[in-house]
């Protein structure tokens, strides 16, 4: 019999959805399961973190009662999308990483980042950014042509993600070439928080999905080749 995948795939919404793909990154948000492995609430913790997916000789046994729960991301960028950020222990140098580049582009934050601040208190200005009382994702709009690489938006019922330059639809599998046109100078519902936006703009990069390298790689060819045709 074929067992039905536990609800623990992360979306860029940050929903948890049911589906058979795995991603290349795990992660949590404290316990969220109930003994029978059904989701009963959208978080525990605002410490929302994306972790290796294999680290050390650890195994665990997905939805185990009592302890927390397991999701699963197709990639950092989507990670970030839903308002995680890097696990301090098992990726504690991507960790550190993210936090020095998070706080040196949210300096405008005020006291919230004078300094050095706790992992504590950028968990909660996240928090504040990513979701609404209920589960929600909050949301914001700004000019798609200011959006940095690794952003995402969302366009009717699907999710784009920013890169090399150009948009990309997202999906549980990866990334594909998107029909839909996206006028840089038209304001766009945007779902990745608004804090790691800036950090993208000040220089850091999401790891993605080797579906949206290999789509970046062959953009960047089409505009070499017409470049080169027009300078023909």
């Amino acid at each position: 019999m074929v067992r039905t995948p536990l609800q623990n795939r992360v979306d860029p919404w940050g929903r948890l959805v049911s589906v058979r793909d795995r991603g290349t990154l795990i992660g949590n948000r404290g316990v969220l399961h109930d003994d029978g492995g059904r989701i009963v609430r959208p978080w525990k913790s605002k410490a929302w973190i994306a972790c290796a997916l294999h680290w050390k000789d650890w195994q665990r046994a997905p939805f185990t009662p009592g302890t927390w729960s397991e999701l699963f991301f197709l990639d950092e960028a989507t990670a970030f999308s839903a308002g995680h950020r890097p696990c301090k222990l098992c990726r504690r140098a991507r960790h550190i990483e993210f936090k020095g580049a998070w706080v040196r582009a949210n300096r405008d934050l005020g006291e919230a980042t004078a300094g050095e601040p706790p992992i504590s208190r950028i968990d909660a200005i996240l928090h504040d950014e990513r979701a609404v009382r209920g589960g929600g994702k909050r949301t914001y709009r700004a000019a798609a042509s200011e959006l940095p690489d690794g952003t995402f938006i969302e366009r009717g019922d699907r999710a784009l993600m920013r890169w090399e330059g150009r948009f990309l639809e997202w999906s549980f599998s990866g990334y594909r070439e998107t029909e839909m046109a996206v006028d840089d100078d038209a304001p766009v519902i945007v779902l990745t928080p608004a804090s790691i936006v800036r950090m993208y703009r000040s220089g850091f990069r999401p790891g993605v999905h080797s579906t949206a390298d290999t789509h970046g790689r062959d953009a960047r060819l089409r505009r070499m080749i017409l470049h080169g045709s027009e300078r023909s």
